[in-house]
């Protein structure tokens, strides 16, 4: 069968390989066109129709701006749908772009399948009525989606979550936390807390310099940073302001591992962390301003912004945003996790409940599997 399909960032260019591979296992006559990246060009055998990257408009002005580039974009998967007829078209998260051509695709009779839901139940919920309109299978991997849809008189299948395979992966190779110290140059006895500002250069200039103030409360311990790889040394030295912290590189899940506690930025961070079994305070500065936070407290909806609290649908961690993140609270929920306190009990105990309700399924494989049967 002939699949087209549409990532248009990172993140999906990564969930989009590993769905191709499956599409091929189980599909020996896939036919796979794709807007990716790499990885996807990697498992496809062949260059993606557009590189993700060329795709990548961030926020309203940016995406005004390039209009006519977005609108190139696409026409041109519209005549190659056009020209060569898929059997399917997958849609992978990007749901600006992916919303209008699951109507066009809708419009032609094109089975639509969407991996990897928009975060509508945070916000624009009202995408929710094209979901329906246009998506014949939604396939979730976070297992809240399935209740919120179903408020929407809309059945979604939650088909396991890939953070679960990748960090049991990075476990079963992992080094012990005595090679990993000495490989690094850490103190064999202090132990860690580990720093995680983020992905984004203003992730981390908003981030790091609280997180570091925090940790350094705690000379009995060591600060060590997760370096994000495309990220120039010279951002992290503006915070660290000299200070000796080190900064590990593609180590990230080990130092999560064998830190103590961990101090992440909002995002998927704190759920990998959680995977690993890491004590955490989830810190996100962005702008401190206690107008700004309540002006994106009524914008985003639901009691929670973490991914273990939303998976949980508890407070599993504390989460510190905005104005609400600064030394001397990240201090008081650090210093209360550093020692065998409840506090760090109960997160732990939290954690292995988010495990149980992600569950150890492949997304990937069903995700493939699932729209083969609907196809045949």
């Amino acid at each position: 069968m002939r699949y087209f399909i549409i990532a248009g960032e990172a993140s999906g260019d990564i969930h989009g390989s590993a769905l191709i591979k499956s599409l091929k296992e189980q599909d020996s006559g896939a036919q796979v066109e794709f807007l990716g990246g790499d990885l996807m060009a990697r498992s496809a055998g062949h260059e993606p129709l557009i590189h993700y990257r060329d795709m990548a408009f961030m926020g309203f002005i940016e995406v005004i701006k390039h209009l006519g580039s977005i609108l190139g974009f696409m026409k041109k998967a519209k005549i190659a749908m056009t020209n060569n007829r898929p059997d399917a078209l997958i849609l992978i998260d990007y749901p600006s772009f992916n919303l209008k051509m699951a109507k066009w695709a809708k419009q032609q009779e094109i089975p639509v399948f969407y991996f990897i839901s928009p975060k509508v139940w945070a916000w624009k919920e009202w995408r929710v009525k094209d979901i329906k309109k246009y998506v014949d299978r939604m396939f979730s991997i976070l297992p809240f989606e399935t209740n919120f849809y179903r408020k929407h008189n809309y059945e979604v299948e939650y088909v396991g979550n890939p953070t679960v395979k990748e960090i049991n992966s990075a476990l079963a190779t992992m080094r012990g936390a005595t090679q990993f110290r000495e490989n690094n140059g850490l103190d064999p006895n202090k132990p860690i807390i580990a720093l995680l500002p983020g992905s984004r250069i203003k992730e981390i200039r908003d981030n790091l310099p609280t997180m570091i103030a925090a940790a350094k409360l705690h000379n009995s311990c060591q600060t060590v940073i997760a370096g994000a790889p495309s990220i120039d040394d010279e951002i992290y030295s503006l915070a660290i302001k000299g200070k000796k912290i080190p900064v590990l590189r593609e180590q990230t899940f080990e130092l999560v591992h064998h830190a103590k506690v961990a101090l992440v930025t909002s995002g998927t961070a704190t759920l990998e962390t959680a995977l690993l079994g890491t004590p955490q305070v989830a810190c996100y500065r962005m702008n401190g301003s206690k107008l700004v936070y309540t002006f994106y407290r009524k914008l985003i909806k639901g009691k929670y912004v973490t991914l273990p609290n939303l998976i949980a649908d508890e407070p599993i961690i504390p989460e510190l945003l905005l104005h609400n993140c600064n030394v001397e609270s990240v201090d008081d929920h650090l210093t209360q996790l550093l020692s065998d306190t409840d506090d760090r009990k109960a997160m732990i105990e939290g954690y292995d409940k988010i495990a149980q309700l992600l569950t150890t399924k492949d997304c990937a494989q069903t995700t493939a599997q699932r729209i083969i049967q609907q196809l045949r």
